[in-house]
């Protein structure tokens, strides 16, 4: 398909055509007819509505999850709330804007987006951050296992079994990489686990449901009594007080983390190119709805979870049901939900991730098993020494989140807007693009700066 501005050029990428914009813009609303046709030929009739927003959700909903309870300590409920909000608004208003370009560029994935703005200088750019966030995604995962699985395993054990290697998390970790995330990521195709990932979305409905119903099985304040086993309960402690506001250095990690769980970004135009009866408006719809929805969970999941641990909350919220609900067979369920859907998740991201390395390092090669192999096995590798060494899981969602993340969300839709847009540069239209931008680059720094100064002060 040629695009409206222009055609591709084998020697410098993206080159500008004779084309006048009344001619692009009418070659742009076609888009979309051209889409349903093609799916038409292809014999598929597209995705449902519905089906679209839960592939979206899937997209979303990820292990950050897990970390939003501690955020809304560091931040307060209202504060929380507000934050939250206004993630979500940006990055439904970020999409609207990549919907635009892909409207008017014809380009069908984030990375020819980059190509189309900047050449092949914004491509390799745009990938290498896909590469970044997909690693830090991997390793959070990872790391999740790492944590989890040996608390998972020592509960269906009785007796001391301290100082054994299946207690060890980085010793299943390296395992269960070996055995199982690589053999199944050097799989050439890897559909069939597509359909059992689908499954993470009704673990992570699941998983809130559960925050809410255990808030009532551990009173407050939690006070643990280890020799005989139950909880002191008092009411008269500021320790048992949510906060509606609270603001510290801590708080720095709270909209990098938040940017973490709201990006989908990467699946949006894809999902758009598969949806039934395509248009801009109505991929708009599924985006609004599946980020409300998100929305929805990510709060009441990290609201029940503080109100079960106040202050006390830790980074990676099911850490704090192990401690304290040791042996509980619905939270020892969830648990093993999660492990299952994170197992299985793995082995996805590893693909866009090698597709995007495979890009920038052998683009001109055809395809070899020795460079399919060799990009899986330096992927592995990096996120299994990175969930091993990384102390927190804060810490890969606020690094990640503050840079990779900030750009996928903020920076980039902006930025491309701004550089593709038809309007003159003063126009109201590009205020939006204009803001965007500029607020993914002062969040993103400031927030990475902070994190750093952190570091260098423990």
């Amino acid at each position: 398909m040629e695009a409206p501005w222009g055609t591709i050029n084998a020697q410098s990428g993206w080159s500008v055509s004779a084309q006048q914009p009344e001619e692009a813009e009418a070659e742009a609303e076609d888009f979309s007819p051209l889409l349903s046709n093609e799916l038409h030929r292809l014999g598929s009739p597209g995705v449902s509505f519905g089906f679209s927003v839960f592939n979206l959700m899937n997209a979303i909903m990820g292990s950050g999850i897990l970390a939003l309870s501690y955020v809304m300590a560091t931040t307060g409920i209202l504060g929380f709330g507000l934050l939250l909000l206004m993630v979500a608004l940006l990055a439904s208003y970020s999409v609207h804007l990549l919907l635009s370009m892909c409207i008017q560029t014809a380009v069908t994935s984030y990375e020819d987006l980059g190509l189309f703005a900047f050449g092949f200088t914004g491509k390799v750019v745009v990938a290498g951050t896909i590469i970044i966030q997909n690693i830090g995604a991997m390793s959070s995962y990872l790391f999740i296992i790492k944590v989890e699985l040996p608390a998972a395993i020592s509960e269906f054990l009785s007796g001391d079994h301290s100082g054994s290697w299946y207690l060890d998390g980085q010793i299943l970790l390296v395992i269960i990489c070996v055995g199982i995330v690589f053999p199944l990521a050097l799989l050439p195709k890897i559909g069939f686990l597509g359909y059992t990932s689908s499954l993470s979305f009704f673990f992570m409905v699941f998983f809130a449901l559960v925050i809410i119903i255990k808030k009532w099985s551990i009173p407050c304040p939690l006070t643990l009594n280890y020799t005989e086993q139950y909880f002191q309960n008092s009411n008269a402690t500021d320790d048992c007080k949510p906060k509606l506001f609270h603001f510290s250095k801590e708080s720095a990690y709270a909209i990098p983390t938040m940017a973490f769980s709201f990006l989908c970004h990467t699946s949006i135009l894809p999902i758009y190119c598969e949806l039934q009866s395509p248009s801009k408006q109505r991929m708009q719809n599924v985006t609004n709805t599946a980020i409300a929805l998100s929305f929805v969970v990510y709060f009441i999941s990290a609201l029940f979870g503080y109100l079960t641990f106040y202050d006390k909350v830790a980074s990676e919220l099911l850490q704090g049901y192990s401690k304290y609900l040791p042996h509980d067979v619905v939270v020892m369920t969830v648990k093993l939900c999660i492990l299952f859907a994170v197992l299985l998740t793995v082995p996805l991201i590893h693909f866009p991730a090698r597709k995007a390395l495979m890009m920038i390092f052998f683009s001109n090669f055809p395809f070899s098993w020795i460079h399919h192999s060799l990009v899986t096995l330096i992927l592995n590798i990096i996120i299994v020494l990175l969930a091993i060494y990384v102390p927190d899981i804060r810490n890969v969602f606020g690094v990640v989140g503050a840079s990779t993340s900030s750009c996928l969300i903020f920076i980039f839709p902006g930025l491309f807007y701004l550089k593709l847009s038809r309007e003159d540069f003063l126009s109201w239209k590009k205020v939006g693009p204009c803001a965007l931008l500029i607020f993914g680059i002062l969040v993103g720094n400031f927030s990475l700066a902070f994190i750093i100064f952190n570091w260098v002060n423990k």
